[in-house]
């Protein structure tokens, strides 16, 4: 196998949840390969270095192996490698989104009919 559709081997390296999600990301944008926006039908091969951004974040990848089926977790696992920029920067994001939870807590209770009413009206909707 020289190459495989870079919608499948997102969705067999379990990026994305479904292979239309993965082909969706690619036509937005979310994946790039040597700084440019990559098409859904485009080959990945393996040494190709990719940027994908996901829900989870942004991951810096390397191609380490190819598939067109989705398999366990274990196994999408060998098909990429993640580089250590990337780790550390997803690290930073998470920890200050936590750091952030703790300014801005969570109201004790819901929202009353009447308050939501005033943050529909604050809100323009």
């Amino acid at each position: 196998m020289t190459g495989t559709r870079i919608d499948k081997w997102l969705w067999a390296a379990r990026f994305y949840k479904t292979r239309s999600m993965a082909g969706k990301a690619c036509e937005l944008g979310r994946v790039m390969s040597r700084g440019q926006p990559v098409k859904p039908a485009r080959d990945v091969h393996v040494g190709d270095m990719l940027t994908v951004r996901t829900e989870g974040g942004e991951f810096e990848v390397e191609v380490t192996g190819l598939s067109e089926v989705r398999g366990s977790a274990a196994v999408a696992q060998t098909l990429y490698r993640e580089t250590e920029e990337s780790k550390a920067a997803r690290q930073r994001e998470a920890e200050q989104r936590r750091m952030n939870r703790m300014f801005t807590p969570a109201p004790p209770t819901r929202p009353s009919k009447r308050d939501r009413r005033k943050i529909i009206r604050f809100r323009g909707e």
